[in-house]
């Protein structure tokens, strides 16, 4: 056998760096304190993950900004808008933002979006819009007195994959009667799930609809919410009280096809 040099002898060793799949299918959990381990693992940063996003990704973050309306407070009514943001394409995250307005505070329109540990001020319809959208351990608060309604989503038929879902949130506020939502189109769907409730919710929860066909079209769902404002009671007739099976995909990021596009919030 020949001698072979050392010097010509080489070893190829390779690095596979495992590829993380964030899953649509775990729920937020109902313990408060988990939500940060449940985020950690569900959404992994771009590192990891950049194998497994849509491939044709465009999507916007925005973290610690606070978006407001200066104008004075305005009576309700067609007039009276008082519009901060309108958030108006797919995939869209805001983690720790602010938005401060009146009348329409929030256009969430259209798309994929999820907000997490926000803050929302307005009066009337102060979120609205057809987005599918997921909002976690976020403040809704309202401010003036008189009728005070938070949601209008607008989704127009059960074949609309869009709806609105709350999970570990808070709603306050000044006086009384707010609701927490209201049809402004014929199919709104709004879920709130582990959110606190204040006695500034109206007794009814929702508000009643101008159209009575809407009865049975609309999806107004309330999971193991707490406080004074949350009690079942007094609702109207057609709220749905979900149980654990039927609440689960609002719980969930497939709610907003999280896994293709959602990454953590930017590091400054």
């Amino acid at each position: 056998m020949g001698y072979i040099s050392p010097s010509i002898v080489a070893f190829i060793v390779a690095f596979v760096l495992p590829v993380v799949l964030a899953t649509d299918t775990a729920p937020i959990p109902e313990v408060r304190a988990q939500i940060p381990q449940w985020f950690k693992t569900n959404v992994a940063p771009y590192s990891q993950r950049k194998g497994t996003l849509d491939p044709a990704l465009d999507a916007a973050e925005a973290a610690r900004i606070i978006v407001t309306n200066t104008s004075p407070m305005p009576k309700p009514g067609s007039q009276g808008q008082a519009l901060a943001m309108r958030i108006n394409g797919d995939y869209a995250a805001f983690y720790t933002c602010s938005f401060y307005g009146f009348q329409d505070t929030l256009c969430d329109d259209r798309g994929n979006h999820f907000f997490k540990d926000c803050y929302i001020e307005g009066t009337y319809d102060f979120i609205f819009g057809r987005g599918a959208s997921l909002y976690l351990n976020t403040k809704l608060h309202a401010v003036g007195d008189g009728l005070r309604v938070i949601t209008a989503q607008s989704r127009q038929s059960n074949t609309e994959q869009n709806g609105y879902t709350f999970v570990h949130c808070k709603i306050t506020g000044t006086g009384t009667g707010i609701y927490l939502g209201r049809s402004w189109m014929s199919h709104p769907k709004v879920v709130y799930a582990f959110t606190e409730m204040t006695s500034v919710v109206n007794p009814s929860g929702w508000r009643e609809n101008f159209n009575r066909a809407y009865d049975k079209t609309v999806f107004y769902g309330e999971y193991k919410c707490f406080g004074p404002g949350s009690h079942q009671e007094k609702r109207v007739p057609y709220t749905q009280d979900v149980d654990q099976n039927e609440v689960r995909p609002f719980l969930t990021l497939g709610y907003i096809k999280g896994s293709k596009w959602l990454l953590p919030p930017p590091k400054y």
